[in-house]
């Protein structure tokens, strides 16, 4: 009986080898965790019920451009270990060294990987129960790439970097601008993500950061494209407010006035904002109360606004709290004081008379 079984497989082998068949196991008919190449299967076998794709797994699409980090949540399918309840319907966090503890694989370093390195990382890690491990990396949670948006913002706060981002595309996560929004852009880096990559980054005094600015202006009009960025995690992104100049004295709206993106404003533009002078105002007299750099001392500086006005004058650009300051004339107030007085009295006589 022994013999004739003996027999039979033999002849069973012969039979296979003569059509140029192998028998392909189940595991060796999938991706090929150490390649990514699909190992040799029988085309005529379907996968069964019990073994479903991966790919169709909800909710564990890998992100192939995200780069992981501490504190990421990671959803892990071993298709091999589907029904093991070690793996199926867990999440694995990576913890504060980078470092994720996965059952069978061990601790396996995820920090600075993307999904798809860490796949192949975790089926090295496996093959030492499983020939040809299938892996499939998802997140969960994004938890490591943090960004900063500070300042002029509609929503300041931290935000997650889900992929490679931009600068603009950051900026949307805020909300955008608000309309009190200046004219630079400040951003700090960790220098263990090196330098910013544009001309005017410098290092900290600490020598741990990296600090560059940029224009509002020339980021949102596209004029300067290489100054739109891609962004780091832990990036401090800090939107400046827009700088005031002042009216005060004989105009006819005194108050502060907002430089805007461009960060500039004439003489003839805030005094324009200022809804003009006022008729008793001594235009010749007018003056810029002007703060001296690096002191808390203003000087003046003369300027003759009936001149300019008549277009007799060169314009003259107001710097970030200039104070312009438009005195009245004493004896336009008087003749104004005397004219008022006699419509007062036409005025009354009118009612007196109206009265009797």
């Amino acid at each position: 009986m022994r013999r004739s079984l003996f027999v039979a497989v033999i002849a069973l082998g012969f039979a296979l080898s003569g059509t140029g068949q192998q028998p392909v196991s189940a595991i060796d008919a999938r991706v090929d965790g150490r390649t990514g190449t699909k190992a040799d299967v029988n085309p005529k076998s379907p996968p069964t019920a019990s073994q479903p794709n991966a790919a169709s797994q909800p909710n564990n699409e890998p992100v192939s451009d995200y780069v992981l980090g501490p504190l990421d949540v990671l959803s892990i399918i071993v298709l091999e270990l589907q029904d093991d309840t070690a793996f199926s319907g867990q999440t694995f966090r990576i913890d504060i060294s980078g470092d994720v503890s996965l059952p069978y694989a061990g601790r396996v370093h995820a920090a600075g990987l993307t999904t798809q390195d860490l796949q192949q990382q975790i089926a090295a890690s496996l093959l030492r129960i499983i020939k040809q491990p299938d892996v499939t990396v998802g997140v969960a949670e994004f938890h490591s790439q943090p960004v900063s948006l500070l300042g002029e913002v509609n929503t300041p706060g931290e935000f997650q970097v889900q992929g490679r981002k931009k600068l603009l595309s950051a900026l949307s996560l805020a909300g955008g601008f608000t309309d009190n929004v200046g004219n630079t852009i400040t951003i700090t880096r960790s220098l263990e993500w090196g330098r910013i990559p544009l001309p005017n980054a410098h290092d900290d005094p600490t020598g741990r950061f990296s600090i560059a600015s940029i224009n509002v202006k020339d980021v949102l009009h596209s004029s300067s494209p290489e100054q739109n960025i891609q962004v780091m995690q832990n990036d401090v992104i800090s939107i400046s407010r827009t700088e005031i100049v002042y009216v005060v004295g004989s105009v006819n709206m005194p108050g502060g006035f907002p430089m805007g993106q461009d960060g500039t404003l004439s003489t003839l533009q805030v005094l324009s904002l200022a809804q003009g002078p006022e008729s008793t105002a001594a235009l010749q007299s007018a003056k810029i109360i002007r703060l001296v750099p690096g002191s808390n001392t203003r000087a003046e500086v003369p300027i003759n606004l009936k001149q300019l006005l008549a277009n007799r004058a060169a314009d003259v650009r107001l710097q970030p709290g200039d104070i312009l300051f438009v005195p009245s004339s004493a004896a336009k107030r008087a003749g104004e004081r005397t004219v008022q007085a006699i419509v007062n009295a036409a005025t009354g006589a009118a009612l007196y008379g109206s009265r009797f």
